[in-house]
């Protein structure tokens, strides 16, 4: 269900996005949103800090955990000005963010030179098939960073 909130929230994200291609970056922006208040905002910042992962919805998400002091975006929504991308789709769910809401589709981003479709399709494929090579090399310590995590009794949980 959205609201009419929710198109304030969204308009304030699609003019970001439009805000920042006049500045030089990416055609995408984001807003995190705690009941009536922003927390934080992103835009797209691959190109000008030389970053692949500085997508605005990962940018917002980073911000708005560091402006709250948390790991968990729980009781947020996530405003952003296109369907996100699934490392953004993933980054949302590992901050726990209560929502996304998002105004233009991957066929869109398509349509404007952003062909995320392509990584949707990878990531139902078997990784030997990917581009970038991934190979599993198991070492006799390959969970011992888990054991020392289970073991932990200081440890905050995720």
């Amino acid at each position: 269900m959205t609201s009419p909130a929710d198109e304030t929230w969204l308009q304030q994200a699609v003019d970001l996005a439009t805000a920042n291609v006049a500045a030089g970056g990416g055609p995408f922006g984001a807003v995190v949103v705690r009941g009536d208040e922003v927390v934080a905002t992103g835009v797209n910042r691959v190109t000008r800090d030389l970053d692949p992962t500085a997508h605005a919805e990962v940018s917002a998400i980073r911000a708005a955990c560091r402006e709250l002091g948390v790991f968990s975006l729980a009781g947020c929504t996530l405003y952003t000005s296109c369907e996100p991308c699934p490392m953004c789709a993933t980054s949302a769910l590992w901050a726990r963010l209560d929502r996304v809401v998002f105004a233009a589709n991957r066929h869109d981003a398509a349509d404007g030179g952003f062909d995320d479709r392509a990584f949707y399709d990878l990531l139902t494929a078997a990784p030997l098939s990917w581009p970038t090579a991934v190979h599993e090399l198991r070492l006799g310590t390959a969970a011992t960073p888990f054991a020392a995590w289970r073991d932990n009794p200081v440890r905050v949980d995720y």
